[in-house]
Protein backbone atom coordinates (compact mmCIF):
# COMPACT_ATOMS: atom_id res chain seq x y z
CA UNK A 1 0.00 0.00 0.00
CA UNK A 2 1.19 3.73 -0.81
CA UNK A 3 0.87 5.77 2.11
CA UNK A 4 -0.30 9.45 1.39
CA UNK A 5 3.16 11.05 2.56
CA UNK A 6 5.13 8.54 -0.01
CA UNK A 7 3.27 9.91 -2.94
CA UNK A 8 5.16 12.41 -4.11
CA UNK A 9 8.48 10.50 -4.22
CA UNK A 10 6.30 7.36 -6.30
CA UNK A 11 4.71 9.50 -8.32
CA UNK A 12 8.35 10.67 -9.61
CA UNK A 13 9.52 7.13 -9.67
CA UNK A 14 7.06 5.93 -11.51
CA UNK A 15 7.16 8.47 -14.21
CA UNK A 16 10.50 8.05 -14.48
CA UNK A 17 10.25 4.77 -15.11
CA UNK A 18 8.17 5.84 -17.80
CA UNK A 19 10.21 7.62 -19.53
CA UNK A 20 13.19 5.41 -20.17
CA UNK A 21 14.52 3.94 -23.31
CA UNK A 22 12.29 5.74 -25.82
CA UNK A 23 14.57 6.11 -28.78
CA UNK A 24 15.33 8.60 -31.51
CA UNK A 25 15.48 9.07 -35.11
CA UNK A 26 15.27 11.25 -38.03
CA UNK A 27 13.84 9.14 -41.46
CA UNK A 28 11.18 10.18 -43.17
CA UNK A 29 7.84 9.20 -42.48
CA UNK A 30 4.79 8.25 -44.50
CA UNK A 31 1.33 8.99 -44.78
CA UNK A 32 -0.94 6.01 -43.35
CA UNK A 33 -3.14 4.88 -45.70
CA UNK A 34 -5.01 1.43 -45.15
CA UNK A 35 -8.35 0.14 -46.55
CA UNK A 36 -9.63 -2.79 -44.23
CA UNK A 37 -12.84 -2.56 -44.26
CA UNK A 38 -15.11 0.11 -42.00
CA UNK A 39 -13.79 3.92 -42.16
CA UNK A 40 -13.98 5.29 -39.17
CA UNK A 41 -12.23 8.10 -36.38
CA UNK A 42 -11.97 5.08 -34.15
CA UNK A 43 -10.63 2.04 -35.09
CA UNK A 44 -9.94 -1.18 -33.50
CA UNK A 45 -6.86 -3.14 -33.47
CA UNK A 46 -5.84 -6.58 -32.08
CA UNK A 47 -2.87 -7.09 -30.37
CA UNK A 48 -1.64 -10.46 -30.19
CA UNK A 49 0.58 -11.56 -27.03
CA UNK A 50 1.83 -14.61 -25.95
CA UNK A 51 -0.45 -14.37 -23.24
CA UNK A 52 -3.34 -13.84 -25.22
CA UNK A 53 -5.24 -11.01 -27.50
CA UNK A 54 -6.26 -7.70 -26.44
CA UNK A 55 -8.58 -5.52 -28.17
CA UNK A 56 -7.83 -1.51 -28.33
CA UNK A 57 -9.84 1.07 -29.52
CA UNK A 58 -7.69 3.86 -30.82
CA UNK A 59 -9.39 7.39 -30.81
CA UNK A 60 -8.68 9.53 -33.97
CA UNK A 61 -10.88 12.12 -33.30
CA UNK A 62 -9.01 13.60 -30.01
CA UNK A 63 -5.57 12.25 -30.49
CA UNK A 64 -5.14 12.11 -34.19
CA UNK A 65 -1.15 12.32 -34.31
CA UNK A 66 -0.66 9.33 -31.81
CA UNK A 67 -3.02 7.34 -33.59
CA UNK A 68 -1.33 8.19 -36.98
CA UNK A 69 1.81 7.43 -35.42
CA UNK A 70 0.64 3.88 -33.86
CA UNK A 71 -0.93 2.31 -36.91
CA UNK A 72 2.16 3.20 -38.98
CA UNK A 73 3.95 1.31 -36.89
CA UNK A 74 1.38 -1.35 -36.67
CA UNK A 75 1.44 -1.02 -40.71
CA UNK A 76 5.33 -1.23 -40.98
CA UNK A 77 5.49 -4.22 -38.47
CA UNK A 78 7.24 -2.96 -36.54
CA UNK A 79 5.60 -4.15 -33.54
CA UNK A 80 6.13 -7.52 -34.50
CA UNK A 81 8.02 -9.83 -32.25
CA UNK A 82 8.74 -6.89 -29.66
CA UNK A 83 8.10 -7.21 -25.79
CA UNK A 84 6.31 -5.60 -23.09
CA UNK A 85 9.74 -4.73 -21.30
CA UNK A 86 8.29 -2.73 -17.97
CA UNK A 87 5.84 -4.36 -15.69
CA UNK A 88 4.56 -2.78 -12.89
CA UNK A 89 1.39 -4.69 -11.31
CA UNK A 90 -0.10 -1.34 -9.93
CA UNK A 91 0.45 1.45 -12.41
CA UNK A 92 0.89 -0.04 -15.78
CA UNK A 93 2.58 -2.14 -18.34
CA UNK A 94 4.82 -0.77 -21.57
CA UNK A 95 5.77 -2.07 -24.55
CA UNK A 96 6.77 -1.53 -28.21
CA UNK A 97 10.96 -0.87 -28.03
CA UNK A 98 12.43 -3.99 -27.07
CA UNK A 99 13.24 -7.25 -28.63
CA UNK A 100 12.64 -10.34 -26.74
CA UNK A 101 16.68 -10.09 -25.55
CA UNK A 102 16.36 -6.85 -23.96
CA UNK A 103 17.62 -4.72 -27.15
CA UNK A 104 16.00 -1.48 -28.10
CA UNK A 105 14.56 -1.69 -31.31
CA UNK A 106 16.61 0.53 -33.40
CA UNK A 107 15.46 -0.06 -36.78
CA UNK A 108 12.20 1.32 -38.21
CA UNK A 109 11.73 3.75 -36.11
CA UNK A 110 10.23 7.26 -37.14
CA UNK A 111 10.53 10.74 -35.73
CA UNK A 112 9.65 11.87 -32.01
CA UNK A 113 6.07 12.97 -32.20
CA UNK A 114 3.64 15.95 -30.62
CA UNK A 115 2.18 15.41 -27.26
CA UNK A 116 -1.56 15.10 -27.05
CA UNK A 117 -1.81 15.11 -23.30
CA UNK A 118 -4.36 18.23 -23.51
CA UNK A 119 -7.04 16.08 -25.42
CA UNK A 120 -9.01 15.42 -22.39
CA UNK A 121 -8.45 11.37 -22.08
CA UNK A 122 -7.30 10.58 -19.02
CA UNK A 123 -5.03 7.90 -18.25
CA UNK A 124 -7.93 5.63 -16.11
CA UNK A 125 -7.28 1.97 -16.08
CA UNK A 126 -7.64 0.75 -19.74
CA UNK A 127 -6.40 3.30 -21.26
CA UNK A 128 -3.54 3.41 -23.93
CA UNK A 129 -1.28 6.14 -23.41
CA UNK A 130 2.34 7.12 -25.28
CA UNK A 131 5.28 6.92 -23.52
CA UNK A 132 8.64 9.46 -23.73
CA UNK A 133 11.76 10.78 -22.22
CA UNK A 134 11.42 12.32 -19.52
CA UNK A 135 11.50 16.63 -19.72
CA UNK A 136 11.02 16.27 -23.22
CA UNK A 137 7.42 16.18 -23.94
CA UNK A 138 7.65 15.75 -27.43
CA UNK A 139 9.88 13.20 -27.74
CA UNK A 140 7.77 10.09 -27.76
CA UNK A 141 8.41 7.56 -30.93
CA UNK A 142 7.29 3.74 -30.95
CA UNK A 143 6.61 3.15 -27.04
CA UNK A 144 3.39 2.86 -25.21
CA UNK A 145 1.99 1.34 -22.30
CA UNK A 146 -1.61 0.31 -21.06
CA UNK A 147 -2.44 1.83 -17.53
CA UNK A 148 -3.77 -1.06 -15.31
CA UNK A 149 -4.74 1.25 -12.44
CA UNK A 150 -6.25 4.82 -12.37
CA UNK A 151 -2.69 6.93 -12.93
CA UNK A 152 -4.10 10.69 -12.66
CA UNK A 153 -1.19 11.92 -11.52
CA UNK A 154 -0.16 11.27 -15.26
CA UNK A 155 -2.38 13.39 -16.29
CA UNK A 156 -1.24 16.41 -14.98
CA UNK A 157 2.19 18.75 -16.49
CA UNK A 158 5.14 17.56 -14.09
CA UNK A 159 7.91 18.14 -16.67
CA UNK A 160 5.77 20.52 -18.45
CA UNK A 161 3.31 17.82 -19.57
CA UNK A 162 1.17 14.99 -18.77
CA UNK A 163 1.11 11.85 -20.83
CA UNK A 164 -1.19 11.52 -23.99
CA UNK A 165 -3.86 8.34 -23.98
CA UNK A 166 -4.87 8.18 -27.30
CA UNK A 167 -7.59 4.75 -26.81
CA UNK A 168 -8.66 2.36 -24.33
CA UNK A 169 -8.80 -1.44 -24.08
CA UNK A 170 -12.18 -2.85 -24.89
CA UNK A 171 -11.26 -6.80 -25.11
CA UNK A 172 -8.70 -8.28 -23.26
CA UNK A 173 -8.21 -7.07 -19.84
CA UNK A 174 -7.81 -10.51 -18.80
CA UNK A 175 -4.88 -10.19 -20.71
CA UNK A 176 -3.87 -7.05 -19.70
CA UNK A 177 -4.16 -8.38 -15.80
CA UNK A 178 -2.25 -11.45 -16.71
CA UNK A 179 0.57 -9.46 -17.65
CA UNK A 180 0.91 -7.17 -14.99
CA UNK A 181 1.21 -10.16 -12.76
CA UNK A 182 4.45 -12.04 -14.61
CA UNK A 183 7.18 -12.07 -12.29
CA UNK A 184 10.14 -9.34 -13.02
CA UNK A 185 13.30 -8.18 -12.03
CA UNK A 186 16.71 -6.44 -13.36
CA UNK A 187 16.88 -7.27 -17.45
CA UNK A 188 19.86 -6.54 -19.82
CA UNK A 189 21.25 -2.73 -19.85
CA UNK A 190 20.07 -2.02 -16.54
CA UNK A 191 16.12 -1.96 -17.34
CA UNK A 192 14.28 -2.43 -14.45
CA UNK A 193 10.71 -4.52 -13.81
CA UNK A 194 11.66 -6.14 -16.60
CA UNK A 195 9.62 -10.07 -17.30
CA UNK A 196 11.49 -12.93 -16.27
CA UNK A 197 10.14 -14.43 -19.24
CA UNK A 198 9.13 -12.26 -22.23
CA UNK A 199 5.94 -11.11 -22.66
CA UNK A 200 5.67 -11.15 -26.65
CA UNK A 201 3.61 -8.55 -28.76
CA UNK A 202 3.05 -11.09 -31.80
CA UNK A 203 1.78 -8.78 -34.27
CA UNK A 204 -0.59 -5.32 -33.91
CA UNK A 205 -3.12 -5.46 -36.94
CA UNK A 206 -5.52 -2.91 -38.02
CA UNK A 207 -9.23 -4.24 -37.71
CA UNK A 208 -10.39 -0.88 -39.65
CA UNK A 209 -9.91 1.29 -42.21
CA UNK A 210 -8.40 4.71 -40.73
CA UNK A 211 -10.10 7.56 -41.98
CA UNK A 212 -6.56 9.87 -41.54
CA UNK A 213 -7.81 12.70 -43.75
CA UNK A 214 -10.97 12.97 -41.45
CA UNK A 215 -8.50 12.87 -38.37
CA UNK A 216 -5.83 15.93 -39.49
Amino acid sequence: MIHTHQLPKMVTILVLMLTAGVAMSSENTAPVKVNTGKTTLKPHVKMETSLGDIIIQLNGEKAPISVINFIRYARDGYYNGTIYHRVIKDFMIQGGGFTPDGKKKEVGLHPMIVNEWKNGLKNVKGSIAMARLGRRPNSATSQFFINVEDNAFLDQPRDGAGYAVFGRVIEGMEVVGKIRVVKNGSGPGGLENYPDEPVIIKKVMLMDSFDEDGAN
